[in-house]
C-alpha cells in the first residue's frame, strides 16, 4: 500500500469513528436524556480523540504482505495500544475519574472499535467481490 492509501484510510477511520460515535451519543440521548444538547467542546474532543484512534491505525501499515497471524498480532497490539493511549489521556484531561468510568470508557472505546472493524471488513469484503468479478468478465473475454 501506498502511503496515499495509508492516508485515505486514516481518514476514512477517522470519520467512521466519530460518525459511530456521534451516533450512539445521539441515540443514547435520545433514549435516556432527550433534553441533553451537545456542547461544542464535546464535540472537538470526540473530533481530538477520534483523530488519535485513527492514527494508532499506522500501526497496522505494511507494506507488502503479511501472514494472517501476524496480521491479528498487529490488529490486538492496536487495539491494546489505543485502549491504553485514549484512557491515559481521558485521565490526564480529567475526563474520567474513578475506577467504574474508566472500565466504563474501556467498554465504549471496544464497542467503536468492534464497529469500525467491523465496517472496514465489510467494505474490503465488497471491493473484494468487485475485483473477482472484474476478474471473471476479464477471464470470459479472453
Amino acid at each position: 500500500m501506498k502511503y496515499s492509501g495509508l492516508i485515505k484510510e486514516i481518514l476514512r477511520d477517522f470519520l467512521l469513528i466519530f460518525a459511530s460515535i456521534m451516533i450512539i451519543i445521539t441515540t443514547l440521548r435520545q433514549i435516556y436524556a432527550p433534553d441533553a444538547g451537545f456542547e461544542l467542546k464535546m464535540i472537538f474532543i470526540i473530533m481530538a480523540f477520534s483523530f488519535l484512534g485513527a492514527l494508532t491505525g499506522i500501526i497496522l501499515y505494511t507494506p507488502h504482505a503479511i501472514s494472517e497471524s501476524k496480521m491479528r498480532f498487529r490488529v490486538f497490539l492496536h487495539f491494546f495500544i489505543l485502549e491504553t493511549l485514549l484512557i491515559s489521556v481521558a485521565v490526564l484531561l480529567n475526563l474520567v475519574n474513578g475506577t467504574f468510568s474508566i472500565l466504563l470508557l474501556a467498554v465504549e472505546i471496544a464497542a467503536v472499535y468492534g464497529i469500525v472493524r467491523l465496517l472496514t471488513y465489510m467494505n474490503d469484503k465488497k471491493e473484494a467481490q468487485k475485483i473477482n468479478e472484474r476478474l471473471r468478465t476479464f477471464k470470459k473475454e479472453v
